[in-house]
């Protein structure tokens, strides 16, 4: 049939011209050869827009981003108008549940092409599918047939000419609809509308849709377990860090995490604020090798360990000498193939608000920013050790002092490695900010914030985190120091003296379970430890009693049998205190307890 009783359709035809020529070689006329080139051509057309799908369509990880290249990819070459719905599971990474019949599609638009066109009300980004009559088209679709509906079929499906209104557009005259099925799971629809004088789809058009979506399905279904990964990964990120904020007597510190946005989730930074015995308060910062739900995992599993430790007191460098042996010891439980990514990096700093010194190490970590109350700052000249995942080197600790109202920044490095620019440059542009923003008058968690709004890229390659500590002082009248001679008649002395200052500070309420404290520890250092040794009272929220020799030997905790003559001071200074316990330090140790006050002062 001829075309010209078809106009909307339409022909390509190849002509080919030969100059005609009589016997003498003279031109006598030309010959034309017309051919119907209409199949090739659809066919060329058809291969191009396959390809087009299979260059455009799944080079994002975000479910919105790949239905959007899919409806643009259709338009114009496929149809006029295109729209991506999917289930609304589908956008939180969920998997969508199955549906047959008509009623509520539970779908959403995702994406629509061209965006400029004049959409009906209904058809808007973000908006829910209209509810669907029970059409024997529908019931198609649903068991994974790619359809086409006339305008009349689409009107009744979609709830008849007052809902065309609000969900058919324009002059359209024919729809196809293709279902985005992927691992046995239907997560949207593909549709697509010609309008105007239509030429209809044909047999090898459905085909060819048929393939179009089952790519675009799997893009779709790609991205969505990357959301879910990812979500995952994120919500248990969150939920294995500490509060944003804490407020301890040492310091009142805030947090702040950014996540990465790219590939492979979340890549296992963590911050940490340990409140310690003796208002001390352990700062931590770390960073773990790889991403995802296992960098996470990981992250918990050393951030629990760091707690362990810290309670044991240890100095900065012996804590990581052993959390270094700990993650040498996961990388050996870990499968072959992972050995060599586990490995993590860490800061870890303990301030005694008492002398306000404050002691860090750091296992491959850059080194931390201190902001003066004068508003100056600088990196701290650290001197870092190797990462955690590295045993058999040294760490070494440094000790620095901190006026209060000092606020020491600990960061990781994907806040100062980025794109344009490199480590050093990163630093010091943290460095000249928290110069500037890092104000008294200012809230912790507001700096931070800004400080990554403005120094992450929009994209960060990787995690970003920051770790703020303004520090506070214990005043000097509220600690009081007393040097013990090694003679056991300074044991009354010692009591006379613990009574005398807790009757100055209006303690009278403890006397008597401080002087059998003092006159417990002051008899064990002089019997058992080697002087000097000191006793130190300080006066916060909770009385601390603290005694200190050079004898670094453990003291035990144990229950003294009816005929023992010893062995009966820790445990009643056990039942005495809230809690007790002994740090050591360098050719020294002490032993502490905490009772608590009935009225802060």
């Amino acid at each position: 049939m001829s075309w010209r009783h078809h106009p909307a359709r339409r022909h390509a035809l190849s002509l080919s011209a030969f100059r005609l020529e009589d016997a003498r070689g003279r031109p006598a006329g030309v010959a034309a050869l017309y051919i119907d080139d209409t199949d090739q051509l659809r066919a060329r057309r058809q291969l191009d827009l396959a390809h087009a799908v299979a260059e455009r369509v799944g080079g994002s990880l975000d479910v919105v981003r790949t239905a959007q290249d899919l409806a643009d990819t259709l338009v114009p070459a496929f149809g006029d108008l295109a729209a991506v719905d999917l289930a609304d599971a589908v956008f939180d990474g969920d998997e969508p549940a199955e549906r047959l019949g008509g009623g509520d599609p539970h779908l959403r638009n995702a994406a629509l092409a061209p965006a400029t066109a004049g959409w009906p009300p209904g058809i808007q980004r973000g908006n829910l599918v209209p509810s669907l009559s029970d059409h024997p088209l529908l019931r198609r679709f649903q068991h994974g047939e790619t359809v086409v509906y006339d305008r009349d079929d689409y009107i009744a499906l979609i709830g008849g000419p007052r809902s065309a209104e609000q969900f058919l557009p324009h002059d359209v005259q024919v729809v196809m609809v293709a279902p985005l099925h992927a691992r046995g799971l239907t997560l949207g629809a593909i549709v697509v509308w010609r309008t105007g004088p239509f030429e209809p789809f044909t047999a090898d058009e459905v085909d060819l849709m048929r393939q179009i979506a089952s790519r675009g399905a799997l893009a779709i279904d790609n991205a969505r377990r990357y959301t879910r990964e990812h979500r995952a990964a994120m919500a248990l990120q969150q939920r294995l860090l500490p509060p944003a904020t804490t407020d301890t007597p040492a310091a009142e510190t805030a947090g702040v995490y950014l996540p990465t946005n790219r590939g492979g989730g979340t890549s296992g930074d963590w911050y940490d604020a340990i409140p310690l015995p003796a208002l001390r308060l352990a700062l931590v910062a770390g960073d773990v090798i790889g991403r995802g739900i296992p960098a996470s995992a990981t992250m918990g599993r050393l951030r629990a360990a760091i707690q362990t430790l810290a309670d044991l007191e240890l100095e900065p460098d012996e804590l990581l000498t052993r959390l270094a042996d700990l993650v040498q010891r996961l990388a050996a439980e870990a499968p072959p193939g992972d050995h060599d990514v586990m490995g993590a990096t860490c800061l870890y700093a303990v301030y005694d608000p008492v002398t306000r010194r404050c002691a860090m190490a750091s296992a491959g970590y850059p080194p931390p920013v201190l902001v003066r109350p004068d508003g100056s700052a600088e990196a701290v000249g650290l001197l870092p050790g190797p990462p955690l995942a590295v045993c058999g080197m040294p760490y070494e600790t440094t000790t620095i002092h901190l006026e209060p109202g000092s606020v020491l920044v600990l960061y990781t490095d994907g806040l100062v490695q980025q794109a344009t620019h490199d480590v050093c440059d990163g630093l010091q542009r943290l460095t000249d900010a928290l110069a500037t923003s890092c104000r008294p008058d200012r809230a912790l968690e507001e700096t931070g914030r800004t400080l990554l709004h403005d120094l992450v890229d929009e994209a960060p390659r990787d995690d970003a985190t920051l770790l703020l500590a303004r520090t506070r002082a214990v005043p000097a009248e509220d600690t009081a120091h007393w040097q013990i001679p090694a003679d056991p008649a300074a044991v009354s002395d010692a009591r006379g003296w613990a009574t005398r200052q807790l009757t100055a500070w209006g303690l009278d309420d403890l006397l008597l379970p401080t002087e059998l404290i003092v006159s417990e520890l002051v008899t064990n250092a002089i019997r058992y430890g080697r002087p000097p040794a000191e006793l130190r009272l300080i006066r916060h929220h909770v009385l601390v009693c603290e005694v200190t020799d050079s004898n670094t030997a453990q003291p035990r905790l144990r229950r003294a049998r009816t005929t023992d003559e010893g062995g009966r001071g820790l445990f009643l200074v056990a039942q005495l205190a809230e809690r007790w316990g002994c740090r050591h330090g360098q050719n020294h140790k002490t032993i502490w307890s905490e009772q608590p006050i009935a009225h802060v002062h």
